[in-house]
């Protein structure tokens, strides 16, 4: 009995905590899709809203290159050139 209860004990302690998350709803344009893509891939895309306020255009091309080239986010050319348009025209500063 013991080792049952061990075992169950370890089976919900292993399992995925999951909070009470909210979908991240982006503003509807064109490139929104390839943004959910790419950049919801490695991190929350509550980071795109929460710091749009602070970012210029200018940072928000520093931003996709150093995802790229600093943390190797795999984003084709083609998908970076979309996510900084979209960025800039839904969220620059």
């Amino acid at each position: 009995m013991r080792a049952i209860l061990t075992l169950c004990a370890a089976v919900l302690l292993a399992a995925p905590v999951r909070a009470d998350e909210q979908p991240i709803d982006l503003k509807a344009a064109a490139g929104k899709e390839v943004v959910e893509a790419n950049c919801g891939s490695c991190h929350s895309l509550d980071y795109i809203k929460m710091n749009s306020p602070f970012l210029t255009d200018k940072v928000w091309e520093a931003e996709v290159t150093k995802m790229i080239k600093t943390y190797n986010a795999p984003i084709a050319d083609a998908d970076a050139k979309i996510i900084l348009d979209y960025l800039i025209k839904n969220y620059g500063g």
